[in-house]
């Protein structure tokens, strides 16, 4: 049997205040309160900076990403984003 990998056993991917990429487009879940369910809230390749670094499940990093185009503060897993040069 083969053991899960927990990303909680590694460091973040990313700290406070990294500047980030996001890789997809980000829909309403039902979760972003005053957006229609469905809703794009973040575009692929919107600009943004980690504002917090949480857990879900005792499993995941979850990074609060702040995105300055759309002025949306928005939950993201690590693989929906991608670090900058600068």
């Amino acid at each position: 049997m083969t053991e899960e990998h927990f990303e909680l056993w590694d460091r973040p991917a990313f700290e406070r205040g990294t500047e980030v990429i996001s890789q997809k487009d980000v829909r309403n879940d039902g979760t972003y309160p005053g957006a229609k369910m469905g809703e794009v809230l973040i575009r692929k390749g919107e600009v943004g900076y980690v504002h917090s670094v949480g857990t879900y499940l005792n499993r995941f990093y979850i990074y609060g990403v702040e995105f300055i185009d759309s002025g949306r503060l928005v939950g993201m897993r690590a693989h929906e984003l991608e670090g900058t040069a600068s």
